[in-house]
């Protein structure tokens, strides 16, 4: 595995395979991985001959009072893993190297679809995420990009905006990683303490309560997104939100939308911990 930290190195590294006619995935992280982002590695790998990884702590994309500091920076362990995994590149920038000008001035912003869910309450934050998006994808032009679907709303942002800003870019959402009670794999997993951590399978759990209440004709969402937060909240979570959205557009569901996402945020301890289900009722 070859490791860049450079924009120059890694460009021409993959220049040197689209010369020999190959295929690039992209998988983009901020590290500490877990097997979370191995299954993602391991997709690119399906997915295209040479697969590159970035590892980059975004701070664009943390506001004001978030953990950017404290965010786990793992690269030995990281380069290990992606070592074992057989990734062909590991791109580990600082970050005078993705904003070498210093205060960024220049933004890419998906309207609306940001506004939502974890974008209402954390503002900026899907702006920092297109923007260094769009330069890994300046950087590595890749054929193909591996998401996670547990950032359901984060790959929803990315596949609109590769869509309008035309990059010729496949978008690839890889389902999500859990653990054997149901958690969503993830890096601020590592937060939660001892007695925190059984409590966390409540988030799917109660995902799962949502979605089988809908499948069999539950229709006020407002209601059980209500009941179902209440109750998140009995058990020592602190909830941002519990919504039922329309899985194309994230505005609030009602009886028009047919594709539906649960998605949900809320706190347990120090980590703020996010999953998602989806259902579809075109057969209802």
């Amino acid at each position: 595995m070859h490791i860049a930290e450079t924009v120059s190195a890694t460009r021409d590294a993959i220049t040197a395979w689209k010369q020999a006619g190959e295929t690039v995935a992209l998988v983009p992280t901020m590290g500490n991985l877990h097997n979370g982002h191995l299954s993602l590695v391991r997709e690119a790998r399906r997915q295209a001959d040479c697969v590159v990884v970035s590892v980059f702590v975004n701070p664009t994309q943390f506001g004001p009072g978030e953990d950017y500091d404290a965010y786990p920076r793992t690269l030995d362990q990281d380069s290990a893993l992606l070592r074992e995994e057989k990734a062909d590149l590991l791109f580990m920038p600082s970050v005078d190297e993705m904003y070498p000008l210093g205060s960024n001035k220049t933004w890419v912003s998906v309207d609306d679809l940001g506004d939502h869910l974890c974008g209402a309450n954390r503002p900026g934050h899907f702006r920092g995420v297109t923007t260094v998006v769009s330069k890994l994808f300046n950087i590595v032009q890749p054929d193909i990009a591996v998401f996670g679907e547990k950032d359901f709303q984060q790959l929803a942002v990315i596949r609109r905006m590769t869509a309008e800003l035309m990059m010729p870019i496949r978008i690839v959402g890889a389902p999500t990683d859990r653990e054997e009670d149901g958690l969503a794999r993830s890096s601020r997993n590592g937060f939660l303490t001892a007695a925190e951590r059984p409590r966390a399978a409540l988030l799917h759990q109660h995902l799962e309560q949502a979605r089988n209440a809908i499948a069999t004709g539950e229709r006020d969402y407002r209601a059980l997104e209500t009941r179902l937060a209440r109750a998140l909240g009995e058990q020592g979570f602190e909830v941002d939100y519990f919504t039922v959205a329309d899985a194309h557009t994230l505005v609030p569901a009602g009886p028009q939308h047919r594709d539906l996402v649960v998605a949900a945020a809320a706190r347990l301890g120090q980590p703020r911990l996010i999953d998602n289900v989806t259902i579809s009722l075109l057969n209802t």
